[in-house]
């Protein structure tokens, strides 16, 4: 989320015991290279957690997967062993002798980035949240790599919290510009209009970013000189409430722990292929080609959170790249934590917000390319029947072992699907109006 939705949400059940069932569980991260030491997430800490607590298993740094393990206060060894060996028993562990090019160890110290490799713009957009911004902001001026520049769009201020935060802290280490007019999409063209680099990344203010999430990026782009968007690995950074822990029941950010890529080139069995662009990835962790994301017109500024269509901004710009004739690619490497909603009503906003947002981008792909509107009614009914599976699939998820869940989740996705055709036309309305009176 990018704290741009003030909306009060439609009234639902909550009832109070829910919470008071849920245990916390501490997101934690563990490399087998240093198996006596749990770190924070983003590599902070360390830190010796008592209770519930989940685990991003890395080898050499790679992220392998997730285990879970119970602590007790004062015995931080025991829950160490126990959660190396749910690693091994649960998740493909490879040894050294047999370790894939990107499961070998790293370097001591920093990468040793060629002088050719690109440059990077990171684009951070923000909205009257200037403690998460900060928090953002010093995770990701952590970076390993050399050749990065940080642009702050500051979008539709209230005050000048984050202007003079980024003056009083960041003043040599980070570009501030500020969007006027409200709209995530337009603080994201904002940014793609100030960056310099050759590659420009997307990160939201309430992310923790790992030290290797830009030079993963850059590598990925520069294993491909067909790959024009990659997109990271996007895991919780805490999950202290019922409703985040619903929310990765629920699907979450996340898009798996193995790379992997697309091309038109390729047969897929998805008929909906060149539609169904969520798969790429998440907004949270996003990086395109500049020139090329510039050349498909950047984000259409009718979608996005802070106007009626409420999102599929991202969603936009992977399907303009996608059928442009690049490559997109998902690279676990390159990884974020995001803080989930922490309320019943924040969760159930968020998504109705997420079928709001993929409805509005299919409008908006339909109306920027009216001549794919028959190419997609002939691929709809098979691709409704598998979007319907897997509508079923999450609504069971609901049901998963632990707390309440929120009732109506997966209907109150597909009623934001339903409204979000209605929500991209509302905000070309308003955006109309706005352009009339200026």
């Amino acid at each position: 989320m990018n704290g741009y939705d003030r909306r009060t949400p439609a009234a639902c059940p909550r009832p109070a015991a829910r919470e008071s069932l849920y245990t916390p569980v501490q997101v934690v991260e563990l490399d087998l290279d240093e198996p006596g030491r749990l770190h924070a997430p983003g590599g902070l800490g360390p830190v010796d957690p008592v209770g519930r607590v989940l685990a991003l298993v890395r080898l050499h740094g790679h992220p392998l997967g997730l285990v879970e393990a119970t602590g007790t206060a004062g015995d931080p060894a025991t829950l160490r062993r126990a959660l190396v060996e749910a690693a091994h028993r649960e998740l493909r562990v490879p040894s050294l002798s047999t370790a894939t090019p990107a499961a070998r160890p790293r370097r001591t110290g920093p990468p040793r980035v060629p002088a050719d490799s690109p440059t990077v713009t990171v684009v951070v957009c923000t909205r009257n949240r200037p403690r998460l911004l900060r928090h953002c902001l010093d995770s990701l001026l952590r970076t390993d790599y050399p050749y990065v520049e940080v642009v702050v769009v500051d979008n539709a201020p209230v005050d000048s919290a984050t202007r003079d935060l980024v003056q009083a802290r960041y003043a040599d280490s980070v570009r501030y510009v500020c969007e006027p007019l409200p709209g995530v999409a337009r603080a994201r063209n904002a940014g793609l209009a100030a960056a310099r680099g050759d590659i420009c990344a997307f990160a939201d203010d309430d992310l923790i970013i790992d030290r290797g999430w830009v030079s993963a990026l850059a590598e990925a782009f520069q294993a491909d000189d067909r790959t024009g968007c990659v997109t990271g690995l996007v895991l919780p950074a805490e999950l202290d409430t019922a409703a985040q822990a619903a929310l990765e029941r629920y699907g979450g950010y996340s898009r798996g722990f193995a790379a992997r890529s697309w091309s038109l080139r390729e047969k897929d069995g998805d008929p909906l292929l060149r539609y169904s662009v969520g798969r790429f990835g998440s907004g949270a962790s996003m990086a395109f080609r500049t020139g090329l994301l510039r050349s498909v017109g950047g984000f259409d500024p009718a979608t996005g959170a802070g106007t009626p269509a409420r999102g599929g901004e991202e969603l936009y710009a992977f399907f303009s790249v996608f059928n442009s004739g690049h490559d997109i690619a998902y690279q676990p490497d390159a990884i974020v934590w995001h803080r989930h909603p922490r309320t019943d009503e924040a969760l159930e906003r968020q998504i109705f917000n997420f079928g709001v947002g993929f409805g509005a981008y299919l409008t908006a792909a339909l109306a920027h390319r009216p001549d794919m509107l028959a190419d997609l009614l002939r691929r709809l009914p098979h691709g409704l029947w598998r979007w319907q599976a897997v509508h079923r699939r999450r609504c069971a998820v609901e049901h998963h072992d632990g707390p309440e869940p929120v009732p109506g989740l997966g209907w109150r996705e597909l009623q934001g699907l339903l409204y979000g055709p209605f929500g991209y036309l509302r905000s070309l309305w308003h955006q109309r109006g706005a352009r009339i009176g200026e």
